[in-house]
């Protein structure tokens, strides 16, 4: 995963009171040793073991953490991720916020995953949007990378993405792909948003490089592909909006031939990946 953020885990501690657990304090000798497993209760992808590890050392040095997997490994329920050994009352402290990072990576993971396995056979890509959760973005679009999906824009500097409220604002779709060229550097594509193949035949006209097909029905996408094919073969398009994750809707979707399906549920929508801390 990505370089990690340790303000990003400590403010979480520091959320969770890990300095002052008062439970584990009243109850656990302060030379209690103990050994530990980080078990997963469900099949899926893997992801935030570097995340979990790091949380641990950072609530105690002398916490040593064994990863029995790799971040995007495929994992059976009942499997040892990893084992931890070290001061009982620094394991118990540190456990929920290690896990809940885990539980979510994970969660995202196994999400993008299953997506994925929807659209083999097919050309298309997998893709997140900016729909993270604030604060863990990193985390999350590396998640979905271990999940086999690709990434969209990081940020709002990355790419040139022209949605309806710029349409309006700019005064027309060739309007804003006009201003667009004028002021983004020559290497950043411009995407335009479309809902209607009207709007995609002004996209064409204006010279977008990628369309993103908004919230069309599987006919209307099948019409955009031929449309773009005929008139402009170097275009790419993505679908996105109300997809979600259901296996045989992604399916239908690639197989209208476009080249991306973007979906915000990949993080927002993620179930939580079920996995525990057992002592031994």
């Amino acid at each position: 995963m990505r370089k990690l953020s340790l303000d990003l885990i400590k403010r979480a501690l520091e959320e969770d009171g890990a300095d002052y657990d008062i439970t584990t304090l009243s109850t656990v000798p302060a030379e209690q040793p103990a050994q530990a497993n980080i078990i997963t209760r469900q099949a899926g992808v893997i992801a935030g073991l570097a995340v979990a590890a790091q949380t641990f050392h950072l609530v105690d040095g002398d916490i040593v953490v064994d990863l029995r997997v790799a971040d995007g490994a495929r994992v059976q329920p009942n499997q040892v991720v990893a084992h931890l050994y070290g001061p009982a009352r620094s394991l118990l402290s540190a456990e929920r916020v290690a896990l809940n990072f885990l539980g979510r990576l994970s969660g995202i993971a196994t999400l993008t995953a299953h997506c994925v396995e929807a659209v083999q056979g097919t050309n298309v890509r997998i893709l997140d949007t900016r729909k993270t959760t604030p604060g863990l973005r990193s985390l999350e679009k590396d998640a979905v990378l271990l999940g086999g999906g690709q990434n969209h824009r990081y940020g709002l500097s990355d790419g040139v993405l022209i949605k309806d409220n710029h349409i309006k604002a700019a005064g027309g779709i060739a309007q804003a792909v006009a201003a667009a060229r004028r002021t983004a550097q020559h290497l950043l594509k411009i995407e335009v948003e479309c809902e209607t193949l009207a709007e995609l035949r002004q996209a064409l006209a204006a010279g977008a490089d990628v369309v993103l097909l908004d919230n069309m029905d599987i006919a209307t996408m099948r019409s955009a592909v031929e449309l773009v094919h005929h008139d402009a073969p170097g275009v790419l398009l993505e679908a996105s909006g109300n997809i979600g994750s259901n296996a045989e809707r992604l399916a239908a979707v690639a197989q209208t031939g476009v080249d991306f399906i973007s979906l915000g549920a990949l993080t927002h929508s993620a179930p939580n990946f079920d996995v525990s801390l057992e002592f031994a």
